[in-house]
């Protein structure tokens, strides 16, 4: 593919020739985000409740500022451990707000606790936090036949976003809207939007069929 016909279909090659994403392009850390995790299915309940924190605390950002932080927020989260986390207080609230670390937004800390609670009641009910958000993937036939870029630029969110969206906010999550559950269904591979012609699309779809997320 040509560099001019590259662009026009949202990709962009790396230094190191692959054709990727256009967004990821001109970072080496975000390189590396979309090779090897952004749209890659994930069913391991730390990194989904993870990623569910993380997207809070991108809302009003972009995600490579979080992304360069991420360390820093496991550390500052206990690793993400939903039941380590449901158990921080007030005190733990006060401490996370000095961490120049990370996102110092005290309705985003609140949020990410109160989540740990709603999560661990999700782990009680169905077994694990993957259980649940594995039921919302959305079926093969209702996904774009061919994912070109203007497609991609359509799907802000999906019915099952929607549907994800409104279920969290019931069962009392916070910063969990429509587009934040789509961006978060993408990442975690519960949908693949790699486009056409990606080095990377092959590859997710690959680790999907390989992943077993019954519960």
């Amino acid at each position: 593919m040509s560099p001019d016909n590259a662009i026009a279909a949202g990709l962009r090659a790396g230094a190191d020739g692959p054709l990727r994403c256009a967004w990821c392009a001109g970072a080496p850390d975000y390189e590396k985000y979309h090779d090897h995790e952004w749209g890659f299915a994930v069913a391991e309940d730390r990194r989904l409740f993870e990623k569910l924190c993380l997207e809070g605390f991108q809302s009003g950002l972009s995600w490579l500022i979080i992304l360069r932080k991420r360390e820093n927020f496991r550390r500052a989260f206990a690793n993400f451990d939903i039941a380590a986390v449901a158990r921080f207080g007030a005190q733990a609230v006060e401490r996370l707000l000095q961490d120049a670390g990370i996102v110092r937004h005290r309705g985003k800390i609140e949020s990410a606790i109160n989540n740990a609670h709603r999560a661990s009641d999700i782990v009680e009910e169905l077994g694990s936090l993957a259980a649940y958000v594995w039921s919302f993937e959305p079926e093969a036939a209702d996904r774009p036949a061919r994912l070109t870029w203007a497609t991609l630029r359509s799907l802000t969110m999906s019915p099952e976003s929607v549907a994800l969206s409104r279920d969290l906010k019931r069962r009392g999550f916070s910063f969990v809207g429509p587009t934040t559950m789509y961006a978060f269904m993408q990442a975690m591979g519960l949908v693949n939007d790699h486009l056409e012609g990606c080095s990377r699309r092959a590859a997710a779809s690959a680790a999907r069929a390989a992943l077993d997320t019954t519960p």
